[in-house]
């Protein structure tokens, strides 16, 4: 059986030079520009975003237990007294960040204290 013209000698060097710059130039453009991505960074912005769910949710509940604990005012005024590195740490110790069937949550209680730092 004899081959095409296109699949024989030169021509056939050619044409799998053509496929191999074709694929790569391919992968490029849906890499870099396409939005085209890989299983784990689709996992971790997924993951990202529920976490970022989480405490859009969970902060406002952390801001409200704070507010409505004994003693509140002058626990606030504590707070606000305290380095702002360290009232995450303040809102966890409290239990304000810590909710029913989970460990404390820092990302909550670091978005509760900057709530709870905007109030008067």
């Amino acid at each position: 059986m004899k081959l095409p013209p296109m699949l024989q000698g030169e021509s056939l060097t050619r044409l799998l030079q053509g496929a191999a710059a074709g694929c790569a130039i391919t992968l490029v453009l849906g890499f870099g520009w396409g939005g085209w991505q890989l299983h784990s960074k689709a996992q971790k912005m997924a993951q990202d975003k529920a976490n970022s769910a989480v405490v859009a949710v969970l902060a406002p509940i952390c801001a409200d237990k704070f507010q409505h604990a004994a003693g509140a005012t002058a626990t606030l005024v504590k707070l606000k007294a305290t380095d702002s590195w360290k009232q995450d740490s303040f809102v966890t110790d409290g239990g304000w960040a810590t909710f029913p069937g989970s460990e404390p949550n820092r990302n909550v209680a670091e978005a509760c204290a900057k709530m709870l730092n905007e109030l008067k």
